[in-house]
């Protein structure tokens, strides 16, 4: 093994010394990167174990652990080793270590990943210890870890070297912690909510279920221009028709080919349901318990931190028509008003640049997101949407302009998105032709009618109720990020040529 006279000889240069060691390891002990090796313990389930061994004393038990070098002090003699789970301290001295043990610690560097054999203690100071007997080399790292105690300072890195931030970031590491605890959270209450969970193609040969900008693919065999999915709705009604389930939900990838910012990546996930013979109230009522649930999975309580705010997930959410919303933000009542024309003088007049073409709904949806949205601070379900920009949902009893629809907002964001559905299929084909025609109208020639969907509604939906969650932002909220990319573990980055 490496001896004093040995690591002298080493390169001054951090990288070029790992690459040494790595050579002279190969040379004396062969394998460095072994298949297998097994450990009795994580270094969690190791600390619970002896979670009551008192100071200053030592078992006869012997444990084997494994993880990566975060510290070494004393030449080696003290060793910090974390694994997933936690941290471990590791002893090594002549009086409890292998002669070949302890000739492999010149070789080991931070970050380098190893297996200790040995004996469990509790220092005097109160440390959790393994007095090491026998020490492997599991994995030799060719490159210097970031510093422990300052992580990766430069934010664009954390994201593009995610591996590291974790590495060194612990908040980091809570944070996706949390995050496949959310995502598994809201599949378990679905499931127990009697949802049956379906998975719907990725590719499509006709995009819709919302209107964004699609990507597009190739399928070489079919020899057909395919678009990844910018939802899944079309194909989870086809699911509800067939009577395969009566609750029918996806978690599920979207594709929008469009812009980036704090709160939209173009790939992100939702989670999307439907439930035959309901209505949006009860996706409201859903959508309350499923928020309070993951707040208590979470933080043991529905009050919880972020930012400077201090949010309650505490069920019933506020309920506000989005007609009374802006009236009370703006004076203006659009439920007198009778005409578009007026709709657009209404908003001209109290300072709103609106467009000439603009409808009645798309001035009241306009003015709500102006002087509304930033205001709904705590959870709240904005309801009564105008009809104009919500084609699929029912109309609300006596008032033909608005429909059964309701937005989630918290923090001034859309969490969830839900409707009472259409299912009169003619009304469906009249709506779904209007949407094609205007976009092409806008140029979008590709658009085309998702005739297949069309087949299936006329076959007859049940009355249902469906809804939307944007699961990245409810992460967003629960983990106190304030990025989306901080809670997508490899988001999309240019490259560095960029």
């Amino acid at each position: 093994m490496a001896d004093n006279k040995t690591e002298n000889t080493l390169s001054s240069d951090a990288t070029e010394v790992r690459a040494q060691k790595l050579k002279l390891l190969r040379d004396q002990i062969g394998d460095v990167y072994p298949a297998h090796f097994h450990r009795t313990l994580t270094n969690a389930e190791l600390s619970a174990k002896y979670e009551s061994l008192e100071a200053d004393v030592e078992t006869q038990d012997v444990v084997t652990v494994a993880g990566r070098v975060y510290s070494s002090r004393n030449s080696g003699m003290f060793m910090d080793l974390h694994d997933a789970s936690g941290k471990i301290q590791i002893f090594s001295h002549k009086d409890v270590t292998s002669e070949e043990a302890r000739a492999l610690l010149p070789m080991i560097d931070i970050g380098d990943i190893i297996g200790v054999t040995g004996i469990v203690r509790r220092t005097k100071r109160g440390e959790l210890t393994i007095n090491a007997q026998k020490i492997e080399m599991l994995t030799k790292s060719l490159l210097p870890m970031p510093e422990k105690w300052h992580g990766l300072s430069d934010i664009e890195l954390r994201y593009r070297k995610r591996h590291l931030d974790i590495m060194t970031n612990e908040d980091s590491k809570l944070r996706f912690q949390h995050r496949s605890k959310i995502v598994s959270g809201i599949r378990r209450f679905m499931e127990n909510d009697g949802f049956m969970e379906v998975e719907t193609p990725m590719l499509h040969s006709v995009y819709g279920g919302a209107t964004a900008e699609p990507f597009k693919t190739h399928h070489n065999t079919l020899k057909l221009d395919m678009y990844l999915r910018i939802a899944p709705e079309l194909f989870l009604k086809r699911t509800l028709v067939s009577g395969l389930t009566d609750k029918v939900f996806e978690i599920n990838r979207n594709f929008r080919n469009e812009g980036v910012s704090t709160r939209h990546n173009p790939e992100f996930t939702m989670m999307e349901c439907y439930w035959a013979y309901a209505d949006y109230e009860d996706m409201m009522d859903l959508v309350e318990r499923l928020f309070e649930t993951l707040a208590l999975s979470i933080h043991g309580t529905t009050e919880f931190d972020f930012v400077d705010k201090r949010l309650s997930f505490k069920g019933p959410f506020k309920r506000v028509p989005m007609p009374d919303a802006v009236k009370e933000a703006t004076g203006i009542d659009f439920l007198a008003i009778k005409t578009d024309e007026e709709a657009r003088a209404a908003a001209k007049a109290a300072g709103f640049a609106v467009e000439k073409d603009w409808t009645w709904g798309e001035c009241l949806a306009f003015i709500f997101e102006e002087k509304v949205e930033a205001t709904l601070i705590q959870p709240a379900h904005v309801t009564h949407f105008p009809k104009d920009i919500s084609p699929f949902a029912k109309e609300v009893p006596g008032e033909p302009r608005l429909v059964e629809r309701f937005e989630t907002y918290c923090n001034a964001w859309e969490l969830g998105n839900a409707f009472s559905e259409l299912n009169d299929p003619e009304e469906q084909r009249r709506r779904m032709v209007e949407q094609l025609e205007q976009a092409h109208a806008r140029g979008e020639k590709e658009k085309q009618l998702d005739d297949e969907f069309l087949d299936a509604i006329d076959q007859g939906m049940p009355p249902a109720g469906g809804l939307g969650i944007g699961v990245d932002r409810l992460i967003m909220l629960l983990t106190n990020a304030p990025s989306i990319r901080d809670v997508i573990l490899f988001p999309a980055r240019r490259s560095k040529a960029d």
